[in-house]
C-alpha cells in the first residue's frame, strides 16, 4: 500500500521534546512546574511554556537553525530547564556538559560535536574560555552566560538573559520522531567520550516505561539535586515531570543540608540520587529532626546500592517506596527497574525489563546463555541512541546482531530478574559518574618513568567505588605515590583522578600477558579502610 501524507499531517502528529511543555501548559496553566529557591525563581506551566518560546525565538534570531549543537556547561538551575526544551523547540540539538571536565576534555567535545553555540554559567566561563583557546577547529561562534555576560572575553559573550526576555515567538520546526534533539557524551568504556545521538522517539518511550513501572504522576513534587548533564536526572525525572505536569524543585548540588532542608520546606514527594548521595543523607546530623514526612517514593541508580545501606534506607525511611533504576546513556536510559516489593528480598538485583524495553544474556557470539550464567547484557527497545555521532564503527559494534551491546555483564535469575556482575571493558562508576579506567592509565602512562598501570575500581563507603591505580616503575625512575596523584590531576577531571595509587614492582598477568584486574581488586580490595 502506498500512501504518502502531506506535511500538514506529520505536523498534526508531531510528538517532540519540544512539544511536551506547551501542553502541560494548557493542560494545567497556573500550576508551578519549576521552582529554583537558589536564585529565587518559581514557574508555573503556562510561564515556563512562554520562556522557552521567547527563549527559541532568540536562538533563531542569533542564526541557529535545525540540527545546529549548542553546548551547554552550567550547574542545575530554572535557566538549564528552559534551555533544554527552548532547544528542543527550535529544533536545536543540546549538547550537555560535565561541569566537572578539565577545559582540554570539553575542548574535545566542542571539536568532536562541532558545537555552534556554547552557553554557560559565570561559575564556568573560565574553564569554557581556557577551552575555547584549546580547540582544533572553529570555536563556537555564538558565547552566552547564565547570569550577566562576563567582562573578561572582551564583549564576546552575550548575557543569556537577553533570550529569556526575547519580544517574538518561535518559527516552527518539524521535528520528526527521529530527528536528533539531543547529543550525549558519555565516557563509557572508551578513551575518548563517544558522543549518542538521543532522537524525540527514544526519549517520549523512555518516559512512558519511566512513569508506568516506577509510579510517576502529575501529582509529584520532585526534588531535582543530581546534575542535570546526566541522563539519569534530565530525562529519568524532569522531562517525564513536565511532560505529565509534575512540580520539580531545581537545586545546583545534592547538599545534605540543603536536600533535607528542601524536602521538608517544600513537601517533596520524589527523590533520586546515587547511592553516595543516599548515604550523606542518611550520615547528614539533619537527618533525625528533619520532617521527611511528605516523600513517598524514593531512587536509585548510577551505581550498585551497598545491601546494607538499602536495608538501612529501609528501616530509617519506612514509609518510602524505593526503586532502583538500571540503564545507561544510550538506552535514554532507562532499561531494568527493581520495584519497591523486592528491595530487601533481591537486593542487588538490578530488576526486570521495563515495559518497553527486553533483555537478554549473550556471549561473544551473540547467543543466549543458560539462566544463572554470566554474558553481556543487550537490549532491545525503541529507547535506544541512533547511534554514535560521527562514528560508524563504534555504532555497528553496539548494534551487532540487532540488539544494543550494554558493554556490563550479567545474569538473569530465576525470576527474570537482572543482576550486574562487573564492566565487559572495566568501566568504573564512582559517586555516580562513569570513569573509563583506559582514560586514566593512557592520563598516567603520558607522566616520564611510568612502565605499567593498571587502573580499577575498589569499594569505598562514601563513593562505593574509588578509582584506584596499581603503578610499575620503569628501572631507576623516581616515580612515587605522590607524583602520579599529582600529574593525574593535572591532566584528569578531579573525579577521575585516582583516590588511590599503589607502586609495585609488577602487575599479575595471564599466560597470554593479559593484566588480571580481577586478581587487583582483590588484593586491594581494602584499601579504602588501610589508614
Amino acid at each position: 500500500m502506498d500512501h504518502v501524507a502531506p506535511p500538514t499531517v506529520a505536523l498534526a502528529r508531531q510528538h517532540a521534546l519540544g512539544d511536551l511543555p506547551r501542553r502541560s501548559a494548557r493542560r494545567t496553566p497556573d500550576k508551578p512546574a519549576v521552582v529554583d529557591p537558589t536564585h529565587g525563581v518559581s514557574l508555573t506551566y503556562a510561564e515556563l511554556d512562554a520562556c522557552i518560546d521567547r527563549t527559541a525565538a532568540a536562538l533563531q534570531s542569533a542564526g541557529l537553525v535545525k540540527g545546529d549543537r549548542l553546548a551547554l556547561l552550567a550547574r542545575n538551575s530554572w535557566a538549564y530547564v528552559v534551555l533544554n526544551f527552548a532547544c528542543a523547540r527550535a529544533g536545536v540539538v543540546l549538547v550537555p556538559l560535565n561541569f566537572m571536565l578539565g577545559a582540554g576534555e570539553v575542548a574535545f567535545i566542542l571539536d568532536h560535536s562541532e558545537a555552534r553555540a556554547l552557553v554557560v554559567d559565570t561559575e564556568h566561563v573560565e574553564v569554557a574560555e581556557a577551552a575555547t583557546a584549546r580547540q582544533e577547529t572553529a570555536s563556537p561562534t555564538l558565547l552566552a552566560a547564565i547570569g550577566g555576560a562576563p567582562s573578561s572575553a572582551g564583549g564576546t559573550w552575550v548575557d543569556a538573559q537577553s533570550w529569556f526576555d526575547h519580544d517574538g515567538l518561535p518559527e516552527p520546526v518539524a521535528m520528526a520522531d527521529d530527528d536528533p534533539v539531543r547529543l550525549m557524551y558519555t565516557s563509557g568504556t572508551e578513551s575518548r567520550p563517544k558522543g549518542a545521538v538521543m532522537t524525540s522517539r527514544a526519549l517520549m518511550w523512555q518516559y512512558v516505561s519511566c512513569a508506568l513501572e516506577a509510579d510517576y504522576s502529575a501529582d509529584d513534587v520532585e526534588l531535582h539535586t543530581l546534575p542535570l548533564y546526566h541522563c539519569a536526572q534530565l530525562d529519568v525525572f524532569l522531562g517525564p515531570d513536565v511532560w505529565m505536569g509534575a512540580t520539580s524543585i531545581v537545586l545546583p548540588a545534592p547538599e545534605p543540608e540543603q536536600v533535607l532542608a528542601a524536602i521538608a520546606e517544600h513537601r517533596v514527594t520524589k527523590f533520586f540520587a546515587p547511592p553516595t548521595v543516599w548515604i550523606s543523607l542518611l550520615r547528614c546530623p539533619a537527618f533525625e529532626s528533619t520532617d521527611l514526612s511528605s516523600l513517598e517514593k524514593g531512587y536509585y541508580g548510577a551505581s550498585p546500592m551497598p545491601v546494607e545501606i538499602l536495608k538501612e534506607m529501609s528501616s530509617r525511611l519506612p514509609d518510602v517506596r524505593l526503586y532502583n533504576l538500571y540503564g545507561q546513556t544510550e538506552m535514554s536510559p532507562l532499561a531494568t527497574f527493581l520495584g519497591p516489593d523486592e528491595q530487601l528480598s533481591h537486593a542487588g538485583s538490578a530488576g526486570r525489563p521495563a515495559l518497553n524495553v527486553e533483555t537478554r544474556i549473550v556471549d561473544d557470539a551473540g547467543e543466549d546463555v543458560p539462566q544463572g550464567e554470566i554474558g553481556e547484557i543487550v537490549h532491545r527497545s525503541p529507547h535506544a541512541t541512533l547511534g554514535y555521532y560521527r562514528d560508524e564503527a563504534k555504532t555497528a559494534e553496539a548494534f551487532a546482531g540487532g540488539w544494543f551491546h550494554s558493554g556490563d555483564l550479567g545474569y538473569l535469575d530465576d525470576g527474570g530478574r537482572l543482576y550486574v556482575v562487573d564492566r565487559k571493558k572495566d568501566m568504573i562508576k564512582t559517586g555516580g559518574e562513569n570513569v573509563a579506567s583506559r582514560e586514566v592509565e593512557e592520563a598516567i602512562y603520558a607522566l616520564e618513568g611510568v612502565a605499567e598501570v593498571a587502573v580499577f575500581g575498589v569499594s569505598h563507603p562514601r563513593w562505593v567505588e574509588a578509582v584506584t591505580a596499581v603503578v610499575v616503575p620503569k628501572a631507576g625512575a623516581d616515580v612515587t605515590a605522590e607524583t602520579v596523584s599529582t600529574h593525574a590531576r593535572s591532566v584528569l577531571a578531579g573525579y577521575k583522578t585516582p583516590k588511590y595509587v599503589v607502586v609495585a614492582d609488577s602487575l599479575p598477568k595471564n599466560p597470554s600477558g593479559k593484566i588480571l584486574k580481577r586478581q587487583l581488586r582483590d588484593e586491594h580490595a581494602g584499601i579504602a579502610g588501610e589508614g
